[in-house]
């Protein structure tokens, strides 16, 4: 049975910079519709001092999701060597589609299908597939890519995440503070090495009582108009989730490889706010009996590009394997864990080792 491996990556990470001085003018309204008493700078300034969020990144008003998943699937596919002709799919990973500077969405065409045509691809069996599946959507359409890879269906997949999320966010709504966005990438390959790129996954869906702790909803001001819809997130339910799930869940894959914490060099987690990713890899640490851990092995980007969903994982990934971070880089023959957690409620994880000649 074939593996799965990474041969080429990309990313794409807008221009504009927005400052938590742009919401020093914003109306914030409480979850019950009220307008909050304190200041803007005190909620600004509690907000970063949770998030640890200063900076994000937005769309320019003339680009399109699929704008920025073609840059970065150009790249991926520039980094990988390939003939783009070659490829058996394109997996793209999104929330809200091709969204407008006014937030209508639009999934027709599919973004797989807009990106494929923007990459000027003629293989008519080069086949495009929308990934919808909250911010865990791009490591669960690696575990689609691998599955496929290791059928037997595919050998060479384009897997892309993308978001706009600036886009669809209430004006009226603190939680706006979090969103950005940006877009990952990469070319996986079927590969007959044994023991190498994705060696184990597990997939968690919970829909029942924890289905809307992300959800579309009507503006904060219910004197605003109630019929258009935007992303809503219950911020202490979904933190309350992760935290006694997607420890677990990152343990269960990381035992079904057959390893222990100490196999592993990083751990690439999708990114809402630093303190619950901090919360989240301690509590997994402990797991293993460990009471500290090395915050090098957990590198972010939240800081300075805000939450961009689909894209975090991809866009890190990218960052590290390039050189662009700091202080972090991989190793061949090493261990890494993607993993996210979202709407739905969905948590899943990926534990991928890197060929020895990488």
């Amino acid at each position: 049975m074939p593996n799965t491996i990474i041969i080429g990556s990309g990313s794409h990470i807008p221009e504009r910079i927005i400052t938590k001085d742009h919401f020093l003018n914003s109306e914030f309204y409480s979850d019950d519709g009220e307008l909050l008493t304190k200041t803007n700078a005190e909620v600004i300034e509690k907000f970063v001092e949770i998030t640890e969020i200063e900076n994000r990144r937005y769309i320019k008003d003339g680009e399109h999701n699929s704008d920025l998943g073609h840059r970065a699937a150009e790249e991926a596919i520039k980094d990988a060597k390939i003939n783009r002709e070659d490829l058996d799919y394109i997996i793209y990973a999104s929330n809200f589609g091709e969204v407008d500077k006014n937030g209508m969405t639009n999934f027709m065409p599919s973004l797989s299908a807009r990106v494929k045509n923007k990459l000027g691809i003629k293989n008519r069996n080069c086949v495009n597939y929308d990934m919808i599946f909250g911010c865990p959507g791009w490591v669960e359409a690696m575990i689609l890519a691998d599955t496929l890879v290791k059928s037997g269906k595919a050998k060479l997949i384009l897997v892309v995440g993308a978001e706009t999320l600036s886009r669809v966010t209430d004006p009226f709504d603190r939680n706006k503070m979090i969103f950005a966005d940006g877009a990952g990438a990469v070319v996986v390959k079927a590969t007959d090495e044994k023991n190498v790129g994705i060696i184990a996954d597990k997939t968690i869906c919970d829909n029942d009582s924890e289905l809307m702790f992300l959800e579309n909803a009507p503006s904060l001001n219910k004197a605003s108009d109630q019929k258009k819809l935007y992303i809503r997130m219950h911020g202490r339910k979904i933190y309350e989730y992760a935290l006694k799930n997607v420890p677990d869940a990152i343990k269960e894959t990381i035992d079904s490889a057959n390893l222990g914490i100490e196999d592993i060099d990083k751990i690439l987690i999708h990114q809402a706010n630093a303190k619950m990713d901090y919360a989240m890899i301690s509590r997994l640490f402990k797991l293993y009996g460990r009471k500290d851990y090395d915050h090098a092995v957990s590198p972010m980007t939240i800081q300075d590009f805000g939450n961009s969903s689909v894209a975090t994982v991809p866009t890190m990934f990218d960052l590290i394997s390039k050189g662009k971070m700091k202080d972090q880089s991989f190793k061949p023959g090493g261990n890494i864990v993607f993993a996210s957690v979202g709407a739905g409620m969905n948590i899943n994880a990926i534990v991928y080792r890197f060929p020895l000649n990488k």
